[in-house]
């Protein structure tokens, strides 16, 4: 065991299934780890405040939380909730858990945020100025990093619920999103493959026409972020994306939709390596996570938010 653990992070991954904590310092320096389901918000978040307690000191710590949420440090409700498809988790205090019980520099942003900071500083986009992170799974999310620091404005980027043109034939389908019906989430998520063919994403063959359906709308979603946010690589994770066939397809139709337009080589001649999984594997939100806290740390004060320092 290491013999100096303020050298190490505190890390949690958030996530509407379950809870990952993680004392680290990176990849490769991995301490203490456990996970659980997420329950109630007060007995998720006290195992969570438990384990860490368990593995102190640590120089800092990083959360990176399913959203909405609010992460702007001037806000009364800064690293609350807004709303929640998790029923219980509306307006829960998942920053104010975390900086009651620990007096370091705390670190918050979404989930797949920091999976976009723990894939540019250790796994598919180091090296890179910019990498886009989308994950596909109970949800469909999305998070960037631009010259070191995640992509944020008014709020942080929800890219799953932007509006994608239906595919012809598709008509009928109404989509699973709540809020929005037929939103990239609601068309082409794990629970939308679900209600559309009566399957898990993982009880499907390869050969199911479910999966060329499914290239289709991510890849809709995929060129209007390429082409509004111009990412050096685009890292798709999350459970569906475990369907590896999956990603020559979706290559495939965004050189189609893209139609030679953008005339840059990682696209035309090398999309197998500008369309890719995660060097991270499923670790990327909880090491994003820790890359959270490391930023914290290195800005300094009690309670930083990375992006705003």
């Amino acid at each position: 065991m290491p013999q100096d653990k303020a050298l190490f992070y505190a890390g949690v991954e958030a996530g509407g299934t379950k809870f990952v904590c993680l004392v680290a310092a990176g990849p490769e320096g991995v301490i203490a780890q456990t996970s659980f389901p997420t329950a109630h918000p007060g007995e998720t978040l006290g195992k969570a405040v438990a384990f860490f307690q368990d593995h102190q000191p640590f120089a800092g710590l990083g959360i990176a939380t399913f959203g909405p949420c609010d992460l702007n440090p001037q806000s009364p409700t800064y690293g609350r909730l807004f709303t929640s498809i998790k029923p219980g988790w509306k307006d829960a205090d998942i920053l104010g858990a975390f900086r009651k019980a620990f007096a370091v520099p705390t670190g918050i942003d979404t989930d797949v945020n920091a999976a976009a900071l723990g894939e540019f500083a250790w796994g598919a986009g180091r090296g890179l100025d910019s990498v886009l992170y989308l994950t596909v799974g109970t949800g469909i999310g999305g998070g960037g990093v631009l010259n070191g620091k995640m992509i944020h404005g008014l709020m942080h980027p929800e890219m799953g619920h932007i509006r994608v043109p239906r595919i012809p034939g598709d008509d009928s389908f109404a989509g699973v999103c709540p809020y929005h019906g037929d939103c990239l989430q609601g068309l082409a998520s794990g629970p939308a493959i679900k209600a559309r063919w009566g399957k898990a994403a993982d009880e499907l063959p390869a050969d199911h026409p479910a999966w060329a359906l499914e290239a289709r709308y991510l890849a809709l979603g995929l060129t209007s972020y390429i082409c509004t946010l111009s990412p050096s690589r685009v890292i798709l994770g999350g459970g569906v994306m475990h369907r590896e066939h999956l990603f020559p397809m979706i290559r495939a139709e965004v050189k189609r939709l893209l139609n030679d337009y953008l005339p840059w080589p990682p696209i035309l001649q090398g999309i197998g390596e500008y369309i890719v999984p995660p060097g991270l594997g499923d670790r990327a939100g909880v090491l994003g996570a820790i890359a959270l806290a490391r930023q914290a740390a290195e800005a300094g004060g009690p309670h930083v938010n990375p992006r705003r320092s």
